[in-house]
């Protein structure tokens, strides 16, 4: 696994599939499966690197080696060290010119596209000492088109990125330079993949799938982008839907198509076959605009609320009540913090879910990348998204009120207390959270969007929950996840952890109840803890027999009666440990399964059954 320029740092937790990451190209896979195109080059690897002070426009002379896309941070990265507010993170790497001969004049002929799955969190980018383009956010991909800073032969790439962490308010989920208890070590500059593209003057800059199985059919809206002297044509669009090797259906536009004026197609399919857990189907999708063509998949589903037979408010998939059932999940890995070691790795914590009955998942303050949804997608794992969370944490004075009095906490003032007074830094919230909710609307997966976790940064969460539905009407949301309700969004959303869950039932509520984070139970495993000395779980059990008889009465006795009373999700915390906190089903480095897959499996099953 070692090379002369690279090893993982020494000392660290590892996962067993550390020992898969091959340094000259990790994570190969194609990171975009919704939208892919056959010519790509990967540029994951072995990169210089070099720390140097903020304000400093250049560097000269590099530290060492870092392996792309691990967080600097990370045992992975090989470097190991934290990126403080001040310092900037710069990189350099070299890459042969993706087209022979010499470079298109601007607007005539092919382009070149690079892509970032994501950076954390501003960054600058240049080509052979060109600035080609910025980037502010931590979480969303990115591109920049290249092709003018092209020259034959070696190409030299830059990128700078500076990164706040938890000193600034941008959203940063649980990272932190001091981790403790439930904030977790920080993730500073590029964590996912970074390729090139070669793409004609017009291609296909993104697609938007909104299938309707009410009507049986799926709209394709085709996203192009070019530049051109004059109308960039791309010609008649064409889409196909695929049900494994037969064709199902296809439409197309009648005239070309400009980069100014893109088209929707709406395309009728025969006896859709709905996407489901139980049976998740999936349709393949080719989208040809022009001389660039895309493949991808979508599914036939349909995702509502809806008073069911017993008078309360339920959770419907395909018009059939569904109680959704899972974990909360982090998405850190020991060795690669934000970043999967290999894809088999990302998949594993989906796979593990499944076998032990769940349904759902809920992915806490974190956007994964877009192979995690796919995994869901074809595994049939529902999820709720969250947004990062940015701003500041309520005080615990004003959260004790609300969860012991019911308290009705505004969030249209103090807005100073929750880092948002600041326009700017709200606007910036809602930037990334639009970006967040187009960047993911095509995931089948998708059921709920969650704008804000715990009160952190919140403001104005009733309307943002409807502004939010506007944007994609076809999924609902949580607006205020455990606390400040505001009386908007689709859910009544308690997190329940030392209070019985019986007595957290809202007592006024029109909207449908889940309790989006309870449990909290911890087990640490020796040889198989972040930190041998410290430990942090709500409850903390001595052995495994412990922490089953808990939580087996927690199901039986205080999940279970609430299903009839209304409850329709609950999302336990969660699948695995995360540094000090030793709350999951499996140990942080996935080895240790501290109750039996089999046994959690068949009481998750009487859930559903109840």
């Amino acid at each position: 696994m070692t090379t002369p320029h690279w090893q993982p740092v020494p000392g660290r937790m590892m996962t067993r599939w550390a020992a898969d990451v091959d340094p000259a190209c990790p994570l190969p896979e194609y990171p975009r499966p919704q939208m892919v195109r056959e010519g790509w080059t990967n540029l994951n690897g072995l990169w210089d690197y070099a720390i140097a002070p903020r304000g400093q426009e250049r560097v000269e002379a590099f530290d060492g080696r870092i392996l792309v896309p691990f967080a600097v941070e990370s045992a992975l990265s090989g470097v190991g060290k934290p990126l403080e507010p001040d310092q900037r993170l710069w990189y350099r790497r070299t890459f042969a010119h993706p087209l022979s001969g010499l470079p298109a004049e601007a607007g005539a002929g092919p382009r070149v596209l690079l892509h970032f799955g994501a950076v954390d969190y501003q960054c600058d980018a240049w080509v052979n000492g060109q600035h080609v383009g910025s980037h502010t956010g931590g979480y969303l991909p990115f591109t920049f088109d290249i092709t003018a800073a092209l020259r034959d032969g070696d190409n030299e790439l830059r990128v700078a990125a500076w990164d706040p962490s938890d000193t600034g308010l941008q959203q940063c989920g649980k990272q932190a330079l001091q981790p403790r208890q439930i904030w977790y070590t920080a993730v500073s500059g590029i964590w996912q993949t970074v390729w090139l593209e070669v793409v004609p003057a017009t291609y296909i800059a993104g697609l938007k799938i909104t299938p309707d199985l009410d009507a049986a059919t799926v709209t394709v809206a085709v996203d192009l982008a070019g530049e051109g002297h004059g109308p960039a044509a791309a010609g008649d669009i064409r889409v196909a839907v695929y049900d494994g090797d037969t064709l199902v259906a296809s439409a197309g536009t009648q005239s070309p198509v400009t980069a100014a004026a893109a088209a929707e197609l709406r395309i009728s399919i025969p006896q859709p076959k709905p996407w489901s857990p139980a049976a998740p189907h999936l349709y393949d999708l080719v989208v040809q605009a022009g001389d660039d063509t895309v493949t991808g998949y979508f599914a036939m589903r349909k995702f509502s609320l809806a008073r069911a037979a017993d008078g309360h408010m339920r959770f419907h998939l395909n018009d059939e009540p569904l109680f959704l059932f899972g974990p909360l999940d982090q998405g850190y890995f020991p060795d690669g913090l934000y970043t999967a070691p290999t894809d088999e790795a990302l998949r594993f914590d989906v796979e593990y879910a499944r076998r032990i009955g769940c349904n759902l998942i809920r992915k806490h303050v974190k956007v994964e990348p877009a192979r995690w949804y796919a995994h869901c997608d074809r595994l049939g794992m529902i999820v709720w998204q969250d947004m990062p969370n940015g701003g500041r944490p309520v005080s615990n004075a004003t959260t004790l009120l609300e969860l012991a009095f019911d308290r009705r906490t505004r969030d249209d003032r103090g807005l100073a207390a929750r880092g948002r007074a600041e326009e700017e830094n709200r606007r910036q919230f809602r930037a990334e959270l639009q970006g967040m909710i187009e960047h993911l609307y095509n995931a089948p997966c998708i059921a709920a969007w969650v704008p804000f976790n715990e009160g952190w940064g919140q403001f104005e969460a009733r309307a943002i929950a409807a502004w939010v539905r506007e944007l994609d009407p076809t999924r609902s949301v949580d607006h205020a996840s455990g606390w400040f309700d505001q009386d908007g969004g689709d859910y009544c959303s308690r997190h329940i952890y030392r209070l019985s869950l019986r007595r957290r039932r809202p007592r006024r509520c029109s909207r449908a109840f889940v309790i989006s984070e309870f449990g909290g139970y911890g087990l640490k495993i020796a040889g198989h803890a972040w930190d041998e000395e410290r430990a942090f779980s709500v409850r903390i059990f001595a052995t495994p027999a412990a922490l089953a008889a808990a939580y087996d009465s927690l199901l039986e006795k205080e999940l279970k009666p609430l299903i009839p009373r209304g409850l329709m999700a609950a999302i336990f915390t969660q699948t695995t440990d995360v540094e000090i906190e030793i709350n999951g089903y499996l140990t942080y480095d996935r080895a240790v399964e501290k109750l039996p897959a089999a046994r959690l499996a068949a009481a998750h099953r009487e859930l559903y059954e109840s």
